[in-house]
């Protein structure tokens, strides 16, 4: 790798490193190449994405950065799992180190903050965007449907109330 490409890759890994809601850094050794192609498919499935970076390169990517404190995670055969959304890449690593002991959680940073093993399992139960999208949705429309059938239920007591008047005048 030339000189040119080592400027550009760590171009990439610092504006991964600005860019994205969550970072997650983890140790890989022993993982198949088919292994971490599903890793990545995970990982793309929710917006995230994986990527694999000499450790030097990423330390000096993350010079100035406000998650400028992982640089201590990198060590060894590492692998960044990031997203824009700041629970995501969280959740996949953290379920897939589940089912795979070869990947192990080192730490990662939200934003400013430098997370620990623990922090980035802690982040993984959060609710991610879109579940707290839906959760809103749902609050704003439940009244909204207890009106329409507040509204509706007098109609229908009306109606039965002159369905049976109407019977008993009839009769």
């Amino acid at each position: 790798m030339d000189r040119a490409q080592k400027e550009k890759v760590v171009e990439e890994l610092g504006q991964i490193f600005e860019s994205s809601g969550v970072v997650v850094v983890a140790h890989y050794a022993g993982i198949t190449v088919a292994e971490m192609q599903d890793l990545r498919a995970k990982m793309s499935e929710v917006g995230g994405s994986v990527r694999v970076a000499k450790n030097r390169l990423a330390k000096i990517a993350l010079e100035g950065k406000p998650c400028e404190s992982i640089g201590e995670y990198l060590t060894g055969m590492t692998v960044l799992g990031y997203s824009e959304d700041p629970v995501a890449a969280a959740k996949v690593a953290v379920e897939y180190a589940k089912s795979n002991p070869k990947l192990q959680i080192l730490g990662g940073s939200m934003g400013e903050n430098a997370l620990d093993p623990a922090g980035v399992v802690a982040v993984s139960k959060m609710p991610s965007r879109d579940e707290l999208i839906a959760s809103i949705v749902g609050c704003i429309g439940a009244p909204a449907s207890n009106i329409a059938g507040a509204i509706g239920a007098p109609a229908s007591n009306i109606a039965g109330i002159l369905s049976e008047v109407e019977d008993k005048a009839a009769a």
